[in-house]
């Protein structure tokens, strides 16, 4: 029996669509509270907005001014996320600076709601901030410190799937939605298909839960329901350099390009807002980019030194409600709703929100679905950890193998499932060699994660264990990873078609990265990625770069 089949043999509590960082919020929860949760995701795991945004655990100082309830959101649950998910984020901390051109006016303002919302905002004398941030233009007005951090949006996310896993939640991707099953008035489950093989099956639950972000209203509309969300497009860029140790954000109101955000090695810098009518738009414009990088040099001077490492873009899925105010004009806050109130039971829908409040977005969807099964379990996802902490002894054991500089960040990806990479490498010392140098990932890692049934692509590899996703974006290490799971037999790769299709996949996804911004230091690497895989490999006829 194949693992849809299966799933259609049982009757669930709850379904949920959506495979982001709300949806693995919900699984975690009502997994946690005992329910048999179900999660469904059309694609890879955290392949949507999830992660295409710039990583920024908000202190809630970007909306005090204008949006005072999610400011005490997002700073509380700022605190709660450092507890359970330390392993996911990097405790950078962040500057507010203010130009000569900003409003003296609205910094004040500033000052003052930070205070009532509870936001630490502290003043820093020039030369210390310059101190601190040394590449930080020298023509600032002011600079305030904050409890900004930095997050990792893939890695939270399956951390949220893992831990509802050793709770009893169930996931399934690549499975899409092809209606809602309807008995008597009420949704009753879901008709779902695998998009690989094709098969469809009808799970019934007890409830559904619509989690899918920017496609919330596609699900919407197959129980005659409407959900007003507008995708806004976001473009960002990621900088091959930390030119910034702490989050840097411009002291004015809310606009284009005002937000960097140092992660690993590197900066990323966004964001633009355009709205569009589709919610997978990734496009970035050549236009956007020179666009962002001129406003970018106002509080980087020296910018143009740092070499591009890729441009991408995301949708944030804003409510609109009764109100027609979009982009910047539309409230950073969630709403829950609760379809039986249009004469629809058996389904709500959760949207708008930021990443940094999934965790309330999905106690709140959960208190809600509760109430409607009469489950009186309370939530438990700020006080338990997302994975537990690493032994000593356990960390002893990775350290003959992992590189110094490679520990703490093989632990951070892997939590408890590093004993299995470890006991791996004890039984086959070669399991220790780097398929990836720039993100230390080993081949035990890789070999952990290509055997998995949710794996099926070097993408599903990339986003789970950041192969290729550093300085050479897949150059060096997308041979290697092919070479591994062809010597493997992993992923299907026996037969020799498939194997390049991965290649093919794989390169032509982390190129498109660069079509944007084709010139200095990105010119050249493209340039010399192309010559490996197009020229030395022979490969010009299978269809690389056929987008750039």
């Amino acid at each position: 029996m194949s693992e849809l089949s299966a799933c259609s043999e049982k009757e669930w509590d709850a379904v949920i669509i959506g495979g982001g960082c709300t949806g693995a919020g919900v699984l975690r929860d009502l997994s946690m509270r005992g329910l048999k949760v179900l999660l469904l995701e059309q694609g890879d795991m955290v392949h949507g907005s999830s992660s295409c945004f710039h990583g920024l655990l908000h202190s809630g100082a970007r909306y005090a001014v204008k949006d005072s309830d999610a400011a005490r959101e997002c700073i509380r649950e700022n605190a709660i996320l450092k507890k359970i998910g330390k392993y996911c984020i990097e405790k950078t901390e962040g500057f507010f600076v203010a130009l000569p051109e900003d409003d003296p006016a609205y910094e004040s303002d500033w000052v003052r709601a930070c205070e009532e919302c509870g936001i630490r905002a502290e003043p820093l004398v020039r030369r210390l901030a310059l101190q601190m941030e040394p590449n930080l233009t020298e023509g600032f007005r002011s600079v305030y410190r904050v409890p900004d951090s930095a997050v990792d949006g893939f890695r939270l996310v399956w951390q949220n799937v893992f831990s509802a896993q050793r709770h009893g939640g169930v996931f399934r991707t690549r499975t899409k939605i092809g209606g809602l099953l309807l008995q008597n008035g009420r949704v009753c489950g879901v008709r779902a298909q695998d998009t690989g093989t094709g098969e469809s099956a009808e799970i019934r639950s007890a409830f559904v839960v619509n989690a899918t972000g920017s496609w919330v209203d596609g699900i919407a509309r197959m129980a005659g329901l409407r959900v007003r969300v507008q995708p806004d497009r976001g473009a960002l860029i990621s900088f091959n350099h930390r030119f910034t140790t702490r989050v840097v954000n411009r002291l004015h109101p809310s606009g284009d390009g005002d937000i960097f955000v140092p992660h690993g090695s590197s900066v990323i810098f966004g964001t633009t807002s355009a709205a569009t009518d589709d919610p997978g738009d990734s496009r970035v414009t050549t236009t956007e980019a020179r666009y962002l990088l001129d406003i970018g040099r106002k509080l980087f001077p020296r910018l143009d030194q740092y070499r591009i490492l890729r441009v991408f873009a995301g949708t944030r899925p804003l409510y609109l409600g009764s109100s027609d105010s979009g982009g910047r004009e539309a409230s950073r806050n969630f709403i829950v709703l609760d379809h039986e109130n249009e004469g629809m039971p058996g389904i709500l829908s959760v949207c708008g929100g930021k990443f940094t409040t999934y965790r309330l977005m999905a106690e709140k969807v959960s208190d809600l679905v509760c109430e409607k099964l009469s489950c009186s379990a309370r939530c438990a996802t700020a006080e338990e950890p997302l994975i537990p902490d690493i032994d000593e002894p356990l960390k002893k054991r990775a350290a003959v193998f992992f590189p110094k500089q490679g520990l703490e960040t093989a632990i951070s990806r892997l939590g408890d499932r590093l004993e299995s990479v470890v006991s791996a490498m004890e039984a086959e010392p070669r399991k220790k060699d780097l398929v990836c140098e720039c993100e230390m990932v080993t081949a035990g890692e890789f070999d952990l994660v290509a055997g998995e049934d949710s794996t099926t692509s070097l993408n599903d590899i990339r986003r789970r264990t950041r192969c290729g996703m550093g300085t050479c974006q897949g150059t060096f290490c997308g041979i290697r990873a092919l070479g591994r799971v062809y010597e493997h037999g992993l992923l299907g790769s026996r037969d020799g078609h498939h194997a390049a299709e991965l290649l093919k996949d794989f390169q032509n996804e982390r190129w498109g990265g660069f079509r944007s911004v084709l010139w200095g230091g990105e010119l050249k690497e493209l340039e010399l990625s192309r010559y490996i895989y197009s020229a030395t490999l022979n490969l010009e006829g299978s269809g690389f770069a056929e987008e750039c």
